[in-house]
């Protein structure tokens, strides 16, 4: 854990950060160290997971308090919100050094009823008009289930499963040791049950008495018109099994949005460019405009300058939340000429004269020149 860069340093952003702040920061990231834009990189895959685990953990205003708090330490599998979540050794949180050292009280005691399954995360990559306009998806996810064998008691079927005489069926037992200083409590996971509070006198032997087994099953998961990068989507009860008759946790997937050939993306709006003749920008066209609803007929008018933005309404991405939709939006690039034939040229060296000669505006000579 000691290695791992801070994830405020890694998403470039101040410990204060907004969420929005935080959001504007991975978006920008992940776009620029995609594995798809940098094929020629071979750190471009570790850096980007390097940000989204930096945004996992920092979108999650739970996650990012105990980050603050714990750093690193916090993101460890083994961590939980809460004293009990470190390791003292033999004891189970505060409640027990308390009784310790104090004396009397009652311990905290490691729950032996149904426990939820934990949450798995599977990771989808999708194309732009995909997380645009939504679809529907079957994916494989491995996961531990209950054995359908022994209904999850892990015991083979026909014999009983006995609470355990160690512990009397709480996980744990409890010994005191007398010292200089007084008598301390210590509590430790019982030996015989394993801490699980029952006995199984003949496991199941389709999973050896562990009640669960590995399966890999297919998920559909439904996801929404109008995700972006980074975006993930809860399948709830498509998790591990729960222990004990616990109930089965949430499989999430988060989605990566492949870059598209010539659309970028800005929140729910789309940019391109298009490219025009000198002419075209003198003189005004239509230009048929690729979209995600297709081609889409754009009026270029008369004597438009490189820069210059039009707005196609209706024709970007769909609102995550709500109707309707962002825009279409398209720079023009004016493509000056730079190999010109003899006739071509003496067009263009007519409308220099015209210029000289007759002091008109841009537009009127270009007119004239060709013709119009």
């Amino acid at each position: 854990m000691a290695s791992k860069r801070d994830y405020y340093e890694i998403l470039g952003v101040s410990r204060d950060a907004t969420q929005e702040e935080i959001k504007k920061a991975y978006r920008r990231l992940a776009r620029e160290f995609h594995p798809d834009v940098n094929k020629d990189d071979p750190q471009a895959e570790e850096k980007f997971k390097e940000i989204n685990e930096a945004y996992e953990v920092l979108s999650d205003p739970e996650k990012r308090a105990a980050y603050d708090r714990f750093g690193h330490a916090a993101t460890d599998p083994g961590y939980a919100t809460g004293a009990e979540g470190f390791d003292f050794g033999g004891f189970e949180g505060f409640g027990d050094l308390f009784e310790m050292f104090f004396g009397g009280g009652t311990a905290r005691r490691r729950s032996s009823g149904p426990q939820r399954g934990g949450d798995l995360r599977y990771d989808l990559e999708i194309s732009f008009e995909e997380a645009a306009f939504g679809l529907e998806k079957t994916i494989e996810v491995p996961r531990t289930e209950a054995c359908a064998a022994c209904r999850g008691t892990g015991a083979k079927g026909g014999t009983a499963v006995h609470t355990c005489p160690a512990c009397r069926g709480s996980g744990q037992v409890r010994f005191a040791q007398t010292t200089l200083f007084g008598q301390f409590v210590n509590v430790r996971t019982c030996d015989r049950c394993r801490g699980e509070g029952k006995v199984i006198e003949t496991p199941c032997p389709e999973c050896q008495g562990r009640g669960r087994v590995k399966r890999t099953r297919k998920i559909n998961v439904k996801i929404p018109p109008g995700v972006d990068n980074g975006f993930r989507v809860r399948v709830p009860g498509e998790g591990e099994a729960g222990l004990r008759g616990g109930p089965p946790g949430d499989l999430y997937v988060y989605l990566y949005v492949k870059p598209h050939r010539s659309f970028k993306r800005e929140g729910d709006d789309i940019h391109s460019e298009v490219e025009i003749s000198f002419a075209q920008a003198a003189l005004g066209t239509a230009l048929a405009i690729e979209t995600l609803d297709g081609p889409v007929e754009l009026k270029i008018p008369e004597g438009t300058q490189t820069g210059t933005v039009f707005r196609l309404r209706g024709h970007g991405v769909p609102h995550l939340r709500g109707s309707g939709r962002g825009d279409h939006l398209v720079s023009v690039v004016v493509r000056t000429p730079t190999r010109l034939t003899p006739e071509q040229r003496e067009l263009f060296r007519r409308l220099a004269e015209l210029e000289e000669a007759q002091g008109k505006g841009f537009i009127g000579r270009v007119k004239e020149a060709f013709g119009k």
